[in-house]
């Protein structure tokens, strides 16, 4: 059931095509944010496992087998805690997921950030994150691993596009604009 007044923004794109901007311009216009890569992540640590490659895409997908929408519900169980009016939730996967936010929020939108493959490499080898991949190989191996969790369809059924190939600034003016249409929304 919605809980009335409370809106939903929900950020997905392939590793590396820079989702970490929509958290920037979302913290930056006071939206409250929550990763869902936080919620593997704080399982690993859990369940004293190192937060590499291997260990968090199976603690993943070893979570969405418990359930549709396993790791929407254990990030709602989060934002049922906190006072604010709009979130954005980062990292969304699968088209369940999005129906378990849709079940929260009175409104949700899903925005994708895109970028091509070469870009998103280089991009990952740049960030040197613990799990992010270190040769091509991994890198295709992670992709394919999104889709197969489902993320190919979150993407095709996003109700926007935002392109990160070239200009940063671009990409975040186009989401300070959707932001800002949600926020005067409410």
């Amino acid at each position: 059931m919605p809980v009335i007044g409370k809106k939903g923004i929900g950020v997905t794109g392939m590793p590396g095509a820079g989702k970490s901007l929509a958290i920037e311009v979302a913290r930056e216009l006071g939206i409250e944010t929550l990763s869902m890569g936080d919620i593997i992540r704080e399982e690993a640590k859990k369940r004293g496992l190192p937060p590499t490659f291997d260990v968090l895409g199976g603690i993943a997908l070893s979570i969405r087998e418990e359930g549709e929408g396993a790791v929407a519900k254990r990030c709602l169980n989060k934002i049922r805690k906190l006072d604010k009016n709009i979130f954005l939730i980062d990292g969304l996967r699968s088209i369940e997921e999005i129906n378990e936010f849709k079940k929260y929020f009175e409104k949700f939108i899903v925005v994708t950030v895109h970028a091509s493959p070469k870009t998103r490499f280089e991009r990952l080898k740049r960030r040197q994150r613990s799990d992010d991949p270190k040769t091509w190989e991994q890198f295709r191996r992670r992709d394919l691993r999104e889709i197969k969790m489902g993320i190919g369809g979150v993407i095709a059924l996003s109700d926007c596009i935002v392109c990160n190939e070239s200009s940063v600034e671009y990409a975040k003016s186009k989401l300070r604009e959707i932001f800002r249409e949600v926020i005067n929304d409410i």
